[in-house]
């Protein structure tokens, strides 16, 4: 199992390689990710914070390590592209304890994997990527860690020094054994084009107000867009919709509108897989 687990990270590895820009509509179960692999994805990525609404706890690292390795077992029983699991700040603070985590989520079936800085230093983050990398090769995986940095997104320095810190952050998650640079909230074209030079990782941005067409974003130099939780932001957003206008005003017109996936379409994602 694990010699297979092995041959898809080599692949989900290549998909960050040159070729089209690896585009991820993160998913937060079982269905929504067998639905996206429908759609044409070349590879499966969770959204932390729509696996953790799903299950009933706040985004932010508070989801049981057990019940995310659950859930990252649910949903590649039914994947046959690569799985990538955001794994927040590991759940933990100590690196030991992180490490011991990815052991579980390889057996479930990940691949790859987001590990973030948050307002953590970045000292505590290479040593959390240093550990995840350890106990994915004593699992014979060679595991995608796509270390995110919130310098811009959680405005942790001055606007004037955000890209100096992003660039030496990286460059110190790159040493430590990060394999890919996921830095949300940024959507200027200049300084894209200058992270994607200046570190020697795969460049992954966010799906964001303000951001440059994908077209020009290859050309930047990005090399991974995710969608991140907007997605399932949008399926809920409907679902509260149709049951506000069911429950408050005894409407169900939303209910019956033709649009919907059917029960057969439905059953039909699971058809090989049951």
């Amino acid at each position: 199992m694990r010699e297979a687990r092995d041959a898809q990270a080599r692949t989900f590895h290549a998909l960050h390689a040159a070729g089209p820009l690896l585009v991820l509509a993160n998913a937060w179960d079982a269905a929504s990710a067998r639905m996206i692999e429908g759609c044409g994805a070349r590879a499966i990525a969770t959204t932390s914070a729509g696996l953790a609404w799903s299950h009933g706890y706040s985004d932010g690292n508070l989801l049981p390590p057990a019940v995310l390795a659950s859930a990252v077992a649910e949903i590649a029983r039914v994947l046959s592209v690569p799985l990538s699991v955001d794994f927040e700040g590991g759940y933990a603070a100590e690196p030991a304890r992180v490490g011991e985590a990815v052991a579980r989520l390889i057996d479930a079936g990940a691949v790859g994997m987001n590990l973030e800085d948050g307002s953590d230093s970045p000292e505590l983050m290479c040593a959390k990527i240093e550990a995840v990398k350890r106990a994915a090769r004593g699992c014979g995986v060679d595991l995608f860690v796509n270390a995110r940095c919130d310098v811009f997104l959680r405005r942790l320095v001055a606007p004037e020094h955000a890209l100096a810190e992003t660039l030496a952050r990286g460059e110190r998650y790159r040493s430590a054994g990060g394999d890919g640079l996921f830095v949300p909230g940024l959507n200027d074209a200049a300084a894209i084009r200058a992270i994607a030079a200046g570190v020697a990782l795969p460049l992954n941005v966010i799906v964001m107000p303000g951001l440059p067409p994908l077209a020009e974003l290859a050309a930047l130099g990005v090399r991974r867009l995710s969608a991140g939780s907007r997605i399932h932001q949008a399926a809920y957003r409907t679902a509260r919709e149709a049951a506000t206008a069911l429950l408050r005003d005894g409407r169900i017109d939303a209910l019956v509108a033709p649009g919907g996936l059917s029960n057969a379409e439905l059953n039909a994602l699971f058809a090989a897989r049951s």
